[in-house]
Order: C-alpha cells, then structure tokens, then sequence
C-alpha cells in the first residue's frame, strides 16, 4: 500500500513538473505602429467635385441604380450634390452624411462599416458624433493629400461604395 502511494505520488509529481517545464508561450509580436494620417490640402474647388460626381453617376447608371452623390470640402462643408430622378428621399441626407465621415475621419466608411460589424469594442464608433457606419463615402486625394470627399447613396451600401470609388478614383 505504501508503494502504490509512493507511485502515485511520483506520477503526480511527474506530471506537475513536466507541465509547467514546457517553454513558456510565446508572445505575439505588436504590429508596428501605423504611420500618420493623410494630410489635408487645399479644399476641393467646384470643377473636380463636378468630375468626381460625373464619374459616380456614370457608374450608378451603368448598374442601373438610383442615387445620391454628394461632394465635400475638408470641412465637410457641402460643394456640389446630385441625386438621380427616381432616387429615395432618405438618400439625400444620407449621401451628404457618408461624406462628411469620410472628409471629418479620414477615411472610407467602410472602415466603420467594418468595425460596427466585428462587435465588441467597434461598437464604439456608433458614439462618435458625425460617423455614419454604412460604406459609400470616400476621401478624395489630390497629391497624396485629402482635399475632400465623396458620399454616394441610394442602393445597397455595397453598391454605394462602388459608386464612390469611381468618383473618388478620377482626382487621383
């Protein structure tokens, strides 16, 4: 009896330090620090909001969608809009909206699309005043620089954001 005792509290001694013997885990790496925002430049003048909107349409009508294009300045100051006969009402502010995130942030959108969607902590961005979750706006770039933005709605989001990389695409 004293010798099973014995074996038992050997195995168990075994497996104790075998357990934590291991090497220890391995910790994940940080991802380097992202670099610093776009710069803004000087503000979108009426002529290349026109050709940003012009292209946004052309795409619109090639998919036979109904929208709302909107173009602004840095500010999210409204330069020049256009909605399609036959495009929702709620489109407008919407459109107009989904650009002034795009300009005030930054960034497309989508990214708060994104992050709405992956929950937990991107649920945050619902509390940011002035973001609109939904893809279809776009910063638009002159020279590496932001000088305004895009907003385009009217159909599914995806479809919106397809819209809104056309316009935003003829700056570049």
């Amino acid at each position: 009896m004293k010798f099973s005792k014995l074996v038992v509290t050997l195995l168990a001694a075994f497996f104790t330090i075998t357990t934590f013997a291991q090497a220890p885990a391995q910790t994940p790496t940080p991802a380097a620090a992202p670099g610093p925002p776009p710069a803004y430049g000087p503000p979108i003048g009426i002529d290349l909001a026109k050709k940003a909107a012009a292209a946004a349409l052309a795409e619109a009508k090639k998919g036979n969608w109904y929208m709302a294009i909107a173009v602004v300045d840095i500010s999210g100051t409204l330069v020049y809009y256009e909605k399609m006969d036959n495009t929702q009402t709620g489109s407008v502010t919407v459109a107009i909206d989904k650009a002034k995130t795009a300009a005030l942030f930054k960034r497309p959108t989508k990214a708060f699309q994104d992050g709405v969607a992956g929950g937990g902590a991107g649920l945050r961005i619902l509390g940011l005043h002035g973001a609109t979750p939904v893809e279809g706006g776009i910063p638009i770039f002159v020279n590496g620089q932001i000088v305004g933005a895009i907003g385009v709605s009217g159909d599914s989001s995806e479809h919106d954001g397809v819209c809104a990389a056309a316009g935003a695409v003829v700056a570049k």
